[in-house]
């Protein structure tokens, strides 16, 4: 049974990992990343499945803003399965990473962003022939794109972007009676975009009202002339992507459609 883990736009970490990788019989080690603040973030690195072929790649997956990195374990078995090597890691505050005061109302911290760029860095490290990009779920996109912008991943998926946080925010309000905040730094944000030079996939679900697809296909058309950048909608709510591209395996068509834009042509 896979778990499903509802989007909480506002944080809800969870210490516990309902499963390890190798509850699915994935091979893997477990890390321990020391940020650039000097917190230290717990990580599994996964090795692709030895019946595929190895595409020399490591997908960084930065996870959304609930529950903790356990939640994307059935997402790193589906790349394993297509030759992909993935590092999952909790942000701080969450699973079994450091203690980090978090406050349940706030959309996302910039903290996690320098949790991000350790562990890209140390995939960097693990895997120097590797093709090394991120994967960045929901908040995961925003962190992502941060990122991306600063540290030249080769490539960046998001799932599920947000491009316009104070619009989040109000729509929160409005359909949920959700209060959320943004940390100061999310005055700079409407400029990131412009900034991640790497090949970007933006996948969207059509009927996603909480991060909605005209927010991935902003990013597209403005993307200048050597940014490449596609846009990939699918017929689903937020986050419901991979569900909705599972044929015979979970998530295989999503892995599918990634391994086409990865190689350059249409996802």
């Amino acid at each position: 049974m896979l778990l499903v883990v509802v989007p909480a736009f506002a944080l809800r970490p969870v210490a516990a990992w309902w499963a390890k990788p190798d509850t699915l019989g994935l091979k893997y080690q477990q890390l321990e990343i020391t940020t650039a603040d000097h917190v230290k973030l717990t990580a599994w690195l996964i090795e692709p499945s030895a019946k595929a072929t190895d595409q020399h790649t490591t997908m960084v997956v930065a996870g959304g803003d609930a529950y903790n990195m356990s939640s994307n374990i059935y997402t790193a078995w589906a790349l394993a399965d297509a030759g992909y090597r993935s590092l999952l890691f909790d942000y701080r505050g969450f699973g079994h990473s450091q203690a980090f005061a978090i406050d349940p109302q706030r959309l996302y911290y910039e903290e996690f962003a320098t949790d991000l760029r350790a562990a890209l860095a140390e995939a960097r490290r693990l895997q120097p022939r590797d093709r090394v990009g991120i994967l960045g779920l929901s908040m995961g996109g925003i962190i992502g794109s941060r990122v991306g912008a600063s540290d030249k991943p080769d490539f960046l998926i998001t799932e599920g972007y947000a491009g316009n946080l104070p619009a989040i925010v109000a729509y929160q309000k409005a359909a949920h009676n959700k209060t959320l905040t943004l940390p100061a730094g999310a005055a700079t944000y409407p400029r990131v975009a412009a900034r991640v030079h790497c090949p970007w996939l933006l996948i969207a679900g059509t009927q996603d009202k909480n991060t909605p697809l005209a927010d991935s296909a902003a990013v597209v058309k403005a993307a200048r002339r050597r940014q490449r950048r596609q846009l990939l909608a699918v017929d689903c709510g937020h986050l419901g992507a991979q569900d909705k591209l599972t044929e015979k395996f979970f998530a295989e068509g999503y892995v599918q459609a990634i391994s086409r834009f990865l190689a350059g042509g249409e996802a």
